[in-house]
């Protein structure tokens, strides 16, 4: 939950939903809403997925999703899961065999689609080997696959059809007295997504898993799925959140964390505040970031970072930030130290000692929060 006492229109409430594990991590209840992504490399092929998961990992994922077509990738699915350092989710379409064998390779969590599963001995099938593996399931309603008898009801994919199709399969789940289960209800169409999802966040406590399915490219996807997550988030609906991206993943987890960190909801790294520049400025802006983004790349600590133009609105981002750097005249600028202005650096060495101020106030909070513990 993220509640400011003083400032209480920055307050979200989180919808109460029941707590799962997947793997080690906790989704749902008052745990932190958790960061996935997907890969996109063959699973057969055990290096480069073991390779990419752990790059995401290292850009913050805390789930990855793998995806389990054939029976050559259950097999090499057993090898990933041994050798990665987040809880793996077993992607499975069309073949319940697929997700027996999953789940017996060690897969944290399949996640399923009932509409393309099969029939609900099938689907009971699966849940016998979640059960018996110590494995969650994630019900994965999409606006694109939605049962025969739901599109004939309806007409089309709308917010009821994908609301009722989750229903039905959580019962199935349920008669089988099987509840360590989360759910999402996926459309491209942001407006579809964010009914559906609304829908579901008040026909079940079941912990949801957020995500605008194939949202486009870096740009566009980043837009719309930032629009639609953001807003559901704000809403204090989602306990997961998988930003879809026709990308490499690990810019997906980046754009989930940047999604969570904007609404105060995760914290991780260094939040870089800057201005767009303009002619005002006394120093490229824009080249700036770029580096420092980077170069701080491999700050996990959360901290904020202010790096202005000019001194219009400089000295006063300054002050609400950890470490800062105005833009002044002459080639130099001045360096803001916990929101106090400290000294003068040149426009030319600003960029390594700004990384330096970074590091050690960093180090300083880490050991503040070692010392507390």
């Amino acid at each position: 939950m993220s509640l400011n006492h003083v400032r209480p229109w920055r307050n979200i409430y989180r919808r109460k939903s029941r707590q799962i594990m997947v793997g080690d991590v906790a989704v749902g209840g008052d745990a932190p809403i958790a960061v996935q992504t997907m890969t996109n490399t063959l699973t057969t092929d055990v290096a480069a997925t073991v390779a990419q998961v752990q790059a995401a990992a290292e850009a913050g994922a805390d789930i990855v999703r793998v995806s389990v077509p054939d029976e050559a990738s259950s097999k090499a699915l057993k090898e990933i899961v041994r050798e990665c350092p987040v809880p793996i989710v077993a992607d499975i379409h069309f073949h319940y065999r697929r997700g027996i064998e999953a789940a017996e390779a060690g897969a944290a969590c399949l996640r399923i689609n009932p509409g393309n599963i099969g029939d609900e001995k099938r689907v009971k099938e699966v849940i016998s080997a979640a059960r018996d593996h110590n494995c969650s399931i994630r019900i994965g309603v999409n606006a694109g696959s939605l049962e025969k008898h739901l599109l004939e009801k309806y007409g089309e994919p709308c917010p009821e059809a994908m609301v009722e199709s989750g229903l039905e399969h959580i019962r199935i789940l349920q008669d089988n007295d099987f509840h360590e289960f989360k759910i999402s209800v996926k459309a491209s169409d942001v407006f579809l997504s964010a009914a559906a999802y609304q829908g579901i966040a008040e026909a079940t406590d079941a912990p949801i898993h957020l995500g605008i399915t194939e949202a486009g490219g870096l740009v566009s996807g980043t837009i719309k799925s930032s629009i639609g997550l953001g807003n559901l988030l704000w809403m204090g609906i989602g306990d997961t959140i998988r930003v879809s991206l026709s990308a490499d993943p690990v810019e997906e987890v980046k754009v989930g964390y940047e999604i969570l960190k904007s609404l105060g909801l995760r914290h991780r790294g260094v939040n870089i505040i800057s201005c767009p520049s303009c002619a005002r400025q006394g120093f490229d802006v824009i080249k700036t970031v770029e580096e420092l983004e980077q170069r701080l790349e491999h700050i996990k600590t959360p901290m904020s970072l202010s790096i202005i133009g000019c001194v219009v609105n400089g000295p006063g981002e300054a002050l609400m930030t950890d470490v800062g750097f105005t833009g002044g005249g002459a080639g130099s600028g001045m360096v803001y130290l916990a929101g106090k202005a400290s000294h003068k650096m040149s426009n030319d060495q600003m960029i390594d000692h700004i990384v330096e101020e970074v590091e050690k106030k960093a180090a300083e909070l880490d050991a503040a929060a070692e010392a507390a513990e």
